[in-house]
């Protein structure tokens, strides 16, 4: 553990604790975070720090099974009821033609 001063989202420097860790970028990721962090004046882990922060939630949202399970019951049902009384007056080559 690592205690490290750093500026969160807000910009107020604030002291936490830091777990180190090792991990493996390509080439091209490299060359873009050294880029940004130049751009930015921001070091290259406050920049991970700050992606990781805004990915997590939405990597970690996973889909609602239950709501497909449910909208798949309401199209069994639907299709149960076979085609709408009284048909259409145009066709589909008809919408293409205008």
């Amino acid at each position: 553990m690592y205690n490290a001063m750093y500026t969160g989202a807000g910009g107020i420097e604030k002291m936490e604790r830091m777990v180190r860790k090792q991990v493996y970028i390509g080439p091209a990721q490299e060359r873009r975070l050294k880029r940004l962090a130049r751009e930015t004046g921001l070091s290259e882990a406050e920049l991970i720090r700050r992606a990781l922060d805004e990915q997590i939630p939405a990597l970690s949202a996973a889909p609602d099974g239950r709501a497909w399970e449910r909208e798949r019951r309401y199209i069994l049902r639907r299709l149960k009821l076979g085609p709408l009384p009284g048909g259409r007056a145009w066709t589909r080559d008809e919408l293409h033609d205008r």
